[in-house]
């Protein structure tokens, strides 16, 4: 069972899916931080300096309890979402024009076939011949 297990955790897809998700947290870090912390204060900016944050209202029941909807946070994290789904849109547009661009890009040439012996031998012929005329 334990060689079974040090397959599966071996093969090449298991492996770079764990890859994936290390690289995939920390993508999410950066594109967090881009919505936090450079987008989200231009739109409060552009907008008045309304934090969304804080909208929220509050509702009286039958019974007296109160209950608040912090619609604001709702708002912000649909905000959160759809500029990150930007950001990753953006990302995924740059680097497959960029694989394109490779993969477009012209492969050398291919260098001459060798000669073969017939041509080589042909090739002394002539060589030898002009030789003798010069002569």
């Amino acid at each position: 069972m334990l060689q079974e297990f040090k397959k599966f955790i071996m093969r090449g897809n298991v492996f770079d899916m764990a890859i994936g998700v290390i690289v995939g947290g920390a993508f999410s870090k950066i594109t967090s931080s881009l919505v936090a912390d450079i987008i989200m204060p231009l739109i409060g900016m552009i907008s008045g300096g309304i934090d969304f944050t804080t909208l929220s209202t509050t509702m009286h029941g039958i019974s007296g309890n109160e209950v608040t909807l912090t619609y604001g946070i709702f708002i912000q994290a649909v905000i959160d979402f759809l500029l990150i789904a930007i950001a990753c849109f953006v990302m995924v547009r740059v680097v497959s024009s960029l694989k394109k661009k490779e993969e477009a890009a012209p492969a050398a040439p291919p260098a001459p076939p060798e000669p073969t012996k017939e041509e080589l031998l042909l090739t002394e012929i002539r060589d030898l011949l002009k030789e003798q005329q010069s002569k």
